[in-house]
């Protein structure tokens, strides 16, 4: 019982005096990022704006590039995966399905620009399709986006934890990723982009580029996200915060 007073009587203090040992993490997340020559620039930049960005919203980040660390033992450590333009046919069997096998748990997902490269267009020659992650964004196939330009973004759904403190408008600079169709009939579309705000490569019509698969507790997928410039845009600094506490949410 002494030992006990004593122990107490120590710890108060230290926690009056740095309230921060009594902090929890909400959850950890793994945030992978891509290895890409052309994704080298936002690489460099997004390691400081995630670290800062768990820091502020007690989570906490593990940053890497290496896929190396996407297996079953591994991702027992976290509640999110962050995949940063990492594309799905850049990582290995195993790991597609340790992947899989974590998003099936219900465990949280946030994919963001490369990460949605699905179809075949660059797949390795005798390299086996990862079908289920083609249907997981949706059943789309990515197709050849336009050039990098000024666009807008429609919220259209405001309700969505992810999307709930976003104006109904934003402008941002992107590639405005393109697929064979919208995704709309299979996913729940947060937000779209507005075709009329930039030059298309083939226009979609219904162009969804934000989405979540409700199929999967926490999964969301956010089309735009090819340059460091995202990081000073205001409401895309939001859409990620709210994202990432929302697939780390219980």
């Amino acid at each position: 019982m002494n030992k006990l007073k004593h122990f107490i009587a120590v710890l108060i203090p230290l926690l009056l005096v740095n309230p921060t040992i009594a902090q929890q993490y909400k959850f950890k997340a793994l945030v992978l990022i891509s290895r890409s020559d052309d994704h080298s620039r936002m690489m460099t930049a997004a390691k400081p704006f995630f670290e800062k960005l768990g820091k502020d919203n007690q989570f906490k980040v593990d940053y890497t590039d290496d896929s190396s660390k996407i297996n079953d033992e591994n991702l027992k450590n976290y509640e999110v995966f962050v995949m940063l333009q990492l594309a799905p046919f850049d990582i290995s069997y195993s790991q597609q399905a340790a992947l899989q096998k974590f998003v099936e748990q219900g465990k949280g997902w946030v994919g963001i620009h490369g990460a949605g490269l699905t179809g075949t267009e660059f797949l390795a020659k005798n390299t086996k399709y990862w079908q289920w992650f083609e249907d997981f964004m949706g059943g789309v196939a990515y197709s050849p986006h336009p050039a990098y330009q000024k666009g807008t973004v429609v919220v259209e759904d405001r309700k969505h934890p992810a999307t709930k403190n976003l104006p109904a408008r934003f402008e941002i600079s992107d590639e405005w990723y393109e697929f064979d169709k919208s995704p709309r009939p299979n996913v729940r579309v947060l937000a779209t982009a507005d075709e009329a705000s930039y030059k298309q490569n083939k226009p979609m019509g219904d162009h969804p580029i934000i989405w979540t698969n409700e199929k999967y507790r926490r999964m969301i997928y956010i089309g735009i996200g090819h340059d460091p410039s995202v990081f000073t845009n205001q409401s895309y600094v939001i859409l990620l915060r709210d994202a990432t506490l929302w697939a780390g949410s219980k």
